[in-house]
């Protein structure tokens, strides 16, 4: 069975959400804070979507980082 993508119902890039949600977990920057970043990079959302995104996505994207954490920990320890 092959995995389906969860960003399968959106227009929007997965690259825009993964900047998105990144921009916000990353610095110290509040949701209307993110919105100006991406208005400014021509990419035109409101603070509710980034919020949505990063409800909807900010699990996953943790856990991708978690695993390539790890998966570097073993090869390193090896």
């Amino acid at each position: 069975m092959t995995k389906r993508s969860p960003f399968r119902y959106f227009k929007t890039s997965p690259e825009i959400f993964r900047l998105a949600v990144m921009l916000y977990v990353r610095f110290p920057l509040s949701l209307r804070n993110v919105e100006d970043l991406l208005h400014e990079r021509g990419i035109d959302v409101s603070h509710e979507t980034v919020r949505f995104w990063w409800n909807r996505f900010g699990p996953l994207f943790a856990s991708e980082i978690r695993r390539k954490r790890i998966f570097r920990m073993r090869c390193y320890s090896n």
